[in-house]
């Protein structure tokens, strides 16, 4: 089957993404940088898009996603409110971990960045409700076949190599350790994905 035109978007740079700090679900809004990353890939979304009326407009219901998706339509000319939410897009779950950087991390507990970086794909943090990317991309599976139109997507770097795994676009490892940028759009097209 093939898929609709989808663009995917990361959401903006937050603080703690600039403190390289596991955000997870921790609910941070985008910061000054990450107002202009989004700025600017509504400008070039507003290039790459004739008929804006014929997409849809999904969002992780994070504010860091929400705050960019409202910059993002509001360069391409469009109501910032006009999108919709998807709790199924919503980053990978850090648990006990977020809010702290990996340094601060192994220094509580020595050799648990080894230990995840063993198996990094299927490796679940401590504490309630924290996923491994594996059980991220069980997620994201159930959304991706329910893409009925062209769409733009604003989402999160677990979901986006979420989805490079689920296109089998890279294995477990390098889909774990890819850069997934916040200043550029993927685009996603019969299976291919392609950043721009």
């Amino acid at each position: 089957m093939t898929r609709p035109l989808c663009y995917i978007v990361r959401h903006g740079q937050t603080d703690w993404n600039a403190e390289h700090r596991l955000q997870g679900q921790a609910d941070r809004d985008i910061n000054e940088t990450g107002r202009s990353q989004a700025t600017n890939n509504g400008l070039r979304l507003k290039d790459l898009v004739s008929d804006p009326a014929t997409f849809d407009f999904v969002a992780s219901p994070m504010l860091r996603t929400r705050h960019t998706m409202e910059r993002v339509r509001t360069a391409m000319g469009l109501d910032p409110r006009g999108y919709r939410t998807d709790p199924r897009l919503m980053e990978l779950n850090f648990g006990d971990w977020q809010g702290f950087t990996f340094a601060e991390l192994e220094q509580r507990t020595p050799g648990l960045r080894a230990a995840r970086n063993r198996d990094k794909w299927n490796y679940v943090p401590p504490g309630d409700g924290a996923e491994s990317y594996a059980m991220l991309t069980q997620r994201i599976a159930s959304w991706l076949p329910e893409i009925a139109q062209p769409t733009i997507c604003v989402a999160h770097g677990g979901v986006i190599r979420a989805l490079f795994r689920l296109l089998d676009a890279a294995d477990e490892e390098e889909a774990s350790r890819m850069d997934v940028p916040q200043d550029r759009i993927l685009r996603m097209e019969a299976g291919r994905l392609e950043w721009l």
